[in-house]
């Protein structure tokens, strides 16, 4: 071998195969944020209106409702969130809240919240937003969770296929 072709042999290999790994690295990365993106696009209502966890600059500006199931509240929620879950949503279970402030449903991608939400607005919520990606986007965005009072990393996926979603934390089924 030539020192010409050894020198571009090392030049592929130092340089060029790191770049294009690199490259394809972070296009998996967005392609997956694209899909989220689009998984999300194809659930949520347009008309409903959304708050990303990044807008969110302090949680006790809202009255926080977990519409998903016990057993996920338990694992993890955010803070200051009352669970109403989903399956066994009443309506009473939110005498207590405010109508004319500001209320933030959220499940595990914003599905279930969604139609709860819609179920709020109907009976007289003034201002409610659904949280868009649900726990899922907001454990991915380096947001707190807690359980029973304490930080948490866990969140509970719903199941296996929905887990797939989630790069941060620690994943329960």
């Amino acid at each position: 071998m030539s020192k010409e072709s050894k020198f571009k042999s090392q030049i592929f290999y130092r340089v060029v195969l790191p770049c294009l790994g690199l490259f394809f690295l972070s296009t998996a990365a967005f392609a997956q944020s694209f899909a989220y993106k689009a998984l999300l696009d194809g659930i949520y209502d347009k008309k409903f209106p959304i708050v990303k966890p990044d807008q969110i600059t302090c949680l006790s500006d809202y009255q926080i409702l977990d519409t998903r199931e016990k057993e996920e509240f338990e694992v993890s929620h955010l803070a200051g969130a009352k669970w109403v879950g989903y399956d066994s949503f009443n309506i009473k279970s939110t005498a207590e809240l405010d109508k004319n402030k500001p209320v933030l449903v959220y499940c595990t991608v914003g599905a279930r919240s969604q139609d709860i939400g819609k179920q709020l607005v109907d009976a007289g919520f003034t201002q409610v937003y659904n949280l868009y990606g649900g726990i899922i986007h907001w454990a991915n965005e380096s947001k707190p969770l807690e359980a029973a009072g304490q930080p948490s990393q866990k969140v509970h996926t719903y199941s296996r296929t929905w887990g797939i979603w989630l790069k941060k934390g620690e994943k329960v089924y």
